[in-house]
C-alpha cells in the first residue's frame, strides 16, 4: 500500500518498520517531526533529550546495549553532539545506530547556513542523502543495515524541502529485530589514548570498505539522457530541481551516499560526457571531490554558495527553458516573523528598551524582540550564549556607554546550554542579571514538551525541573518571578537586579498565548473618541493593533486580551 507521507514522516516510518527501539532527540526545524512522528508507534521508546549531546550519547548507549537507536537533531544541534560523534565513530557500536541531521538552505528557521555533510567527512562516518519521502524511509532502513554491516553509526542528512514535502511511499510491515548481546570490551568502547590508536586503522579501513560498498550501492545511480554534451552530478533535492528543468535530456548521476564518495563511479561517468556540471546546495563538496581526482567540472562558478536551489534556477543557470507545467513567475507574497497576539515575551522587551538596556539574546520566539518596533536584542548567536556571553561582556567592563546589559533565555534553551553559563556566572560572581523567558513550553518548533514542563514527549506526567530551585542550587542567591503582562512589575524588578552587585535571576512566567489550555479573556476594544492617536499602544508591536485613519484599532480576530496595550494607553481609550 502507498501513501503521501511528510520526508521526516517518513524517516519515522523507516525507523519503526527497521525495528527501531530507542529514539533520543532535541527539537529543531526542520527536524522535529521526525522524532514526534515516531513517538506515536508503541513498539519505540522515544524522548525529548535536554540537548543534542544528551541525545546522542543516549542513543549510542541504547545502541550499546543492542537495541537500534536513533537520534535526530537540525544541523546546529549537531555542532552540540559533534563531541560523542567524532568518538563513536572510532568506538562503533553493538546494535545499528542512525543519526539524522536537517540543513536549512535559505535559513527559513536558523542562524546559518552550514552544510552538515562537513561532518560526515571529518568524523570518518557514512552519510546517506534522500531526495524525496520514498527515499528518506528506504534510506532510513538501509542506515540500520550499513551500520551493523560496517560497524558504524550510520549519519542520514535531511533538508528543509526534503523534511517538509510529501510524496508516496510503500507501506511495509515492522521487522522485530532480538536486541544483540552486550559483551563488555575495554579496547572497543574505552577511549583512553592507547585504546584510540589502536581503533583509528579500524576507522580508516572501514571508510576504504565503505567507498567500495558506494561504487555498486543502487542508490548511487545514473539516469540516462538523450544527449552526452552534458553531464550532471547532484544530490538531495538538486536531483528534483534537475530532473524537472531538464527531464531526461542529459544524464544525470544521482549521488545518494554523500561520504564516501564512488571515485569509479564517477570517473566512468565523467568519461561519457563532454561537460561535467555539478549541482549541489550550500558547499561545493562533491565538486571539490571531483576536481581532487583531477577531473575538470564547473559547479560553484553557475550556481554560487548561498541559499536553496529552484527548479526554475537550475534551468536558467543551465540555459534550459523550463516546461510550462513546472515553471512559476508569480513572487509569493512575504511574510515576516512576528511574536504573536498576547506572546508573554512582549511586555518584558518592551521594559527592557524602555530602560535602555543591552541584551544579549538567544534562540527561540524570543529572537523576534530584535524586530521593529522592540529592536530590544543586541545579540544572538546560540544555544546559551546570552547567559555566557553576558558574563564576558560585563567581566570586561560591559559596553562603556552607560547602558547595562542583561541576558535573555528561554525555559527550554535554559535547560539545553543555559545552566552551564549560569554555573559560570555564579561560580565566578559575575555582577549578570539572567531573565528566564518561561513560556511553559518549546516555542519556535512546534509546541515540544522539555525538562520545566511536566510532561513528557508523549504528553505523560513526568519530573518537572523547579528553574527557581535549580538556579539558588547553582549558587544565585537573588531569583524572582515576575508576569510579563505586567510591565510595571516587571520594569521595578529589572531596575532593582541590575543595580544590585551580584548574580541574579528573573523568571518571566506566563504560559506562551498559543497554548491550547490558556484561557483568554477576550478582545478588547479601542475607544474611538478617547484615542487621540499618539501612537503608544503601537510601540509594543502587537499584530492586532493598528492605525485607521490616524487612530489605534485592533483587530477582535487576532486580540486575546492580554491588556499590555491598555497600560501604555494615558487615555484610558482602551478596554
Amino acid at each position: 500500500m502507498k501513501e503521501l507521507y511528510l520526508g521526516n514522516d517518513a524517516v519515522a516510518r523507516g525507523l519503526w518498520e527497521a525495528g527501531c527501539a530507542f529514539v533520543s532527540s532535541y527539537p529543531g526545524t526542520p527536524s522535529t517531526e521526525i522524532t514526534e512522528s515516531v513517538a506515536l508507534y508503541p513498539e519505540v521508546y522515544a524522548e525529548w533529550a535536554p540537548n543534542e549531546k544528551v541525545a546522542m550519547e543516549s542513543a549510542f548507549g541504547a545502541a550499546l546495549s543492542g537495541v537500534r537507536s536513533f537520534c535526530g537533531m537540525k544541523h546546529v544541534g549537531l555542532n552540540v553532539a559533534a563531541d560523542p560523534l567524532f568518538t563513536i565513530s572510532y568506538t562503533g557500536i553493538n546494535a545499528g545506530m542512525v543519526i539524522a541531521v536537517a540543513d536549512d538552505p535559505g535559513m527559513h528557521s536558523s542562524q546559518n547556513e552550514q552544510d552538515s555533510r562537513h561532518y560526515a567527512k571529518a568524523a570518518k562516518l557514512p552519510m546517506l542523502e534522500p531526495s524525496d519521502s520514498a527515499e528518506a524511509k528506504d534510506f532510513a532502513k538501509l542506515a540500520y543495515e550499513l551500520s551493523e554491516e560496517f560497524d558504524t553509526p550510520v549519519m542520514l542528512r535531511m533538508c528543509t524541502r526534503v523534511s517538509h514535502s510529501r510524496s508516496l511511499i510503500e507501506l511495509c510491515e515492522r521487522s522485530e529485530k532480538a536486541p544483540r548481546t552486550y559483551e563488555k570490551t575495554p579496547s572497543k568502547y574505552i577511549m583512553m589514548p592507547a585504546n584510540a590508536k589502536r581503533r583509528h586503522p579500524f576507522v580508516e579501513e572501514r571508510t576504504l570498505k565503505l567507498a567500495d560498498w558506494a561504487e555498486k550501492a543502487e542508490i548511487n545511480r545514473v539516469d540516462e539522457g538523450r544527449e552526452a554534451t552534458r553531464g550532471i552530478i547532484c544530490n538531495g533535492t538538486c536531483y528534483q530541481y534537475v530532473k524537472e528543468a531538464i527531464g531526461d535530456k542529459y544524464p544525470v548521476l544521482k549521488l545518494g551516499m554523500i561520504n564516501p564518495l564512488p571515485e569509479k563511479l564517477i570517473r566512468s561517468f565523467s568519461e561519457k560526457v563532454n561537460e561535467l556540471i555539478i549541482i549541489e546546495e550550500l558547499d561545493p563538496f562533491i565538486e571539490e571531490y571531483v576536481k581532487s581526482l583531477g577531473i575538470p567540472c564547473k559547479g560553484k562558478e553557475l550556481f554560487g554558495l548561498l541559499g536553496e536551489f529552484s527548479s526554475n534556477m537550475v534551468a536558467e543557470k543551465l540555459g534550459e527553458k523550463l516546461p510550462e507545467c513546472v515553471a512559476y513567475d508569480d513572487a509569493i507574497p512575504g511574510r515576516p516573523p512576528v511574536m504573536c497576539s498576547g506572546c508573554p515575551h512582549r511586555g518584558i522587551y518592551y521594559v527592557l528598551k524602555k530602560l535602555g538596556l543591552h541584551v544579549l539574546g538567544d534562540i527561540g520566539c524570543y529572537t523576534l524582540g530584535a524586530a521593529q518596533p522592540l529592536n530590544a536584542l543586541d545579540t544572538t548567536i546560540c544555544m546559551g550564549a546570552s547567559v555566557s556571553g553576558l558574563h564576558g561582556f560585563n567581566k570586561a567592563g560591559g559596553s562603556r556607554d552607560g547602558k547595562k546589559a542583561v541576558g535573555v533565555i528561554g525555559d527550554s534553551t535554559f535547560m539545553h546550554s543555559g545552566i552551564t553559563g549560569l554555573v559560570n556566572i555564579a561560580y565566578n560572581e559575575s555582577d549578570s542579571t539572567v531573565i528566564i523567558l518561561d513560556n511553559s513550553i518549546t516555542g519556535m518548533t512546534g509546541h515540544q514538551q522539555n525538562p520545566t514542563t511536566g510532561f513528557n514527549l508523549k504528553g505523560d506526567p513526568c519530573t518537572k525541573i523547579d528553574l527557581e530551585a535549580l538556579c539558588r542550587a547553582v549558587g544565585i542567591k537573588r531569583v524572582r518571578v515576575v508576569d510579563p503582562y505586567d510591565l510595571k512589575q516587571c520594569e521595578e524588578a529589572v531596575k532593582e537586579e541590575i543595580d544590585i552587585p551580584e548574580p541574579s535571576v528573573i523568571i518571566s512566567r506566563r504560559p506562551c498565548a498559543l497554548l491550547k489550555y490558556v484561557k483568554h479573556p477576550g478582545p478588547i476594544s479601542i475607544d474611538k473618541d478617547k484615542c487621540v492617536g499618539c501612537k503608544a499602544c503601537m510601540k509594543i508591536g502587537c499584530p492586532s493593533i493598528s492605525l485607521v485613519d490616524g487612530k489605534a484599532e485592533i483587530d477582535r480576530s487576532q486580540c486575546v486580551g492580554c491588556g499590555v496595550c491598555k497600560a501604555l494607553c494615558k487615555k484610558d481609550a482602551i478596554g
